[in-house]
C-alpha cells in the first residue's frame, strides 16, 4: 500500500485543495489528509470543526482518510506509514517556503518524498484566507469551496 500525506490548515478547505486531493488519491493507494493542530494561524474554525467539514467534503473520494495531528509533520506521516508528502502549489511564489520545508522534513526523515501538485489554473488564485476575506464581508464563494463549507463560513459570519 503506497501512503502519501497532505497536510495543511485547512481553514477552510477550498476547492484547490479538493482538486489536490482528489489527485493524490489517483496516484496514491491511501491519501491522509493530516489537519494541523498546531500552526502559527489562528484559525477561524476549531480543529474539530475543520477534521469535520473536511470529512463530509472527501467522503466520496475512495481511499482518503481524515486525522488531526501536532508535532512534527515528519512524525505523522512516519506514524501513518507515508513514503510521501504531498504539497500544493498555486504560484511561483509559494515554490519557495515549500521547498524549504520539504529539504527540511527530507533531513528529518529521509525516505519520505516531498511531492509537488500544481493546482488547477481555476484555483490557482484561491487561498483560505481569500476565502474568508470574501466571506465575512458577505461576498460570493459559490464554486470556490464545497457547498458544506460555504454553508458554515455563513454561519460563522452571521448571514444565515
Amino acid at each position: 500500500m503506497q501512503v502519501a500525506v497532505y497536510p495543511g490548515t485547512f481553514d477552510p478547505i477550498t476547492n484547490g485543495h479538493l482538486d489536490i486531493v482528489r489527485r493524490a488519491a489517483d496516484i496514491f493507494t491511501r491519501v491522509v489528509v493530516g489537519v494541523a493542530a498546531d500552526n502559527y494561524k489562528e484559525t477561524l474554525f476549531s480543529l474539530e470543526e475543520r477534521v469535520k467539514l473536511i470529512r463530509t467534503v472527501t467522503r466520496d473520494i475512495e481511499g482518503v482518510i481524515v486525522k488531526p495531528f501536532s508535532g512534527l509533520l515528519v512524525d505523522f506521516a512516519r506514524q501513518e506509514g507515508a513514503i510521501a508528502i504531498i504539497r500544493g502549489l498555486r504560484a511561483v511564489s509559494d515554490f519557495e517556503y515549500e521547498f524549504q520545508m520539504s529539504i527540511m522534513n527530507k533531513k528529518l526523515a529521509g525516505n519520505i518524498e516531498t511531492i509537488f501538485l500544481m493546482t488547477a489554473t481555476e484555483y490557482s488564485f484561491i487561498s483560505s484566507s481569500i476565502i474568508r476575506q470574501v466571506a465575512s464581508m458577505g461576498g460570493c464563494i459559490r464554486g470556490l469551496v464545497a457547498p458544506e463549507v460555504e454553508q458554515a463560513l455563513l454561519q460563522r459570519y452571521g448571514f444565515l
